[in-house]
């Protein structure tokens, strides 16, 4: 027997129509995904999606954008790095490498540089702990796009509001090359996250600590810091 998705209280039917889509996704993959499955997952009539979503192809294009909308909720607005945490210079990281003793720090990139470490540590660290299901549905849809060349503009332009801050967050740290630091920040990160969601580290996801210490040695290398 279908389960229903719980009906969030002030939900709109859109969410409640994708959201059945993206557990749908998760639980039985794209076969799985079908207008008539997601009127019974949401617990509505049969007809609501094909009401809200005519063609498949609309289906999935609703579906990515609400992806997009709840990934964007993994951290709250005061949680996301900003540009402005970036700027660091190299005296600062200079003098964060050795402590009051002379001897050396701890991997502190300095207060600007770890404000933007702690913020990415917390949002992959919360990604790979409490959405998992939600890095399933990344998948599915990143490879039903590379055979529907219409999904996969779409699929790019919903991308571009999680690369665009990255290229912004890699300017203000004094990156040179910032689009070409920003694609190896996306590459670690997603080839971390497939590997915990997908991989042979599905057992062992990094602790929040081990995930500021890899984005310290990622930026601070690239950085030249």
């Amino acid at each position: 027997m279908a389960t229903s998705t719980p009906r969030t209280t002030g939900a709109s039917r859109s969410d409640l129509i994708t959201d059945a889509a993206l557990a749908l996704l998760a639980e039985r993959g794209m076969r799985g995904l079908t207008h008539r499955a997601v009127d019974e997952r949401a617990g509505l009539p049969q007809g609501s999606t094909s009401n809200h979503a005519r063609t498949r192809q609309a289906l999935l294009e609703a579906t990515v954008r609400r992806l997009a909308e709840r990934e964007a909720q993994v951290l709250a607005p005061g949680e996301l790095p900003m540009p402005g945490d970036a700027p660091i210079d190299r005296a600062e990281t200079e003098a964060g490498a050795t402590d009051g003793a002379g001897g050396k720090a701890t991997g502190q990139a300095g207060d600007g540089l770890d404000a933007v470490v702690g913020g990415l540590a917390l949002a992959l660290h919360r990604y790979l702990t409490r959405h998992p299901e939600l890095l399933i549905c990344r998948y599915e849809l990143a490879l039903e796009a590379t055979r529907r060349p219409e999904l996969r503009e779409f699929f790019d332009t919903m991308g571009r509001q999680f690369r665009d801050p990255l290229v912004a967050l890699m300017t203000a740290a004094g990156s040179a090359e910032p689009d070409r630091h920003a694609l190896s920040l996306v590459a670690w990160c997603e080839g971390l996250m497939f590997s915990c969601a997908a991989g042979s580290y599905h057992r062992s996801v990094p602790t929040e600590e081990e995930l500021r210490t890899g984005f310290t040695e990622l930026l601070c290398g690239m950085l030249g810091r």
